[in-house]
């Protein structure tokens, strides 16, 4: 589960929004700003909402991410599958067809992408009925 991510997207920050912009909408995550340096999407955790889950997205020097891997939870298969088709039209690379991986659980079904900048970026529906 994650509360708030806050990421380096290298020095191409449209780039970065493009990707960003297209699996998040794929997976029903809003938008909530952008700025020349900083991008929003989801909404923050507050003692009325502690479910929500944040994610900030900032220009940072080339070649600085690292080994980093995000996983978003999907409502149904199709929205991991939506989530896949976006991110690669939207410039970034399969990491991870969608499928069942069913050594984490007979039902876990994710894909797997990088992000313009090289970090992971996971979709994952643990539902049985998808």
């Amino acid at each position: 589960m994650l509360d708030h991510v806050s990421i380096s997207a290298g020095k191409d920050l449209a780039a970065a929004e493009r990707f960003w912009d297209a699996v998040t909408a794929a997976l029903g995550i809003p938008k909530v700003g952008a700025e020349p340096d900083w991008l929003g999407y989801g909404e923050r955790a507050d003692a009325d909402h502690p479910e929500r889950a944040y994610l900030s997205v900032r220009p940072g020097p080339a070649g600085m991410v690292v080994g980093r891997h995000w996983c978003f939870k999907a409502g149904s298969r199709a929205a991991v599958d939506a989530f896949h088709r976006a991110g690669l039209f939207a410039g970034g690379t399969d990491d991870g067809a969608p499928g069942l991986r069913p050594h984490y659980h007979p039902h876990y079904y994710a894909a797997f992408l990088l992000d313009p900048a090289g970090n992971r970026v996971e979709a994952v529906c643990h539902r049985a009925d998808g």
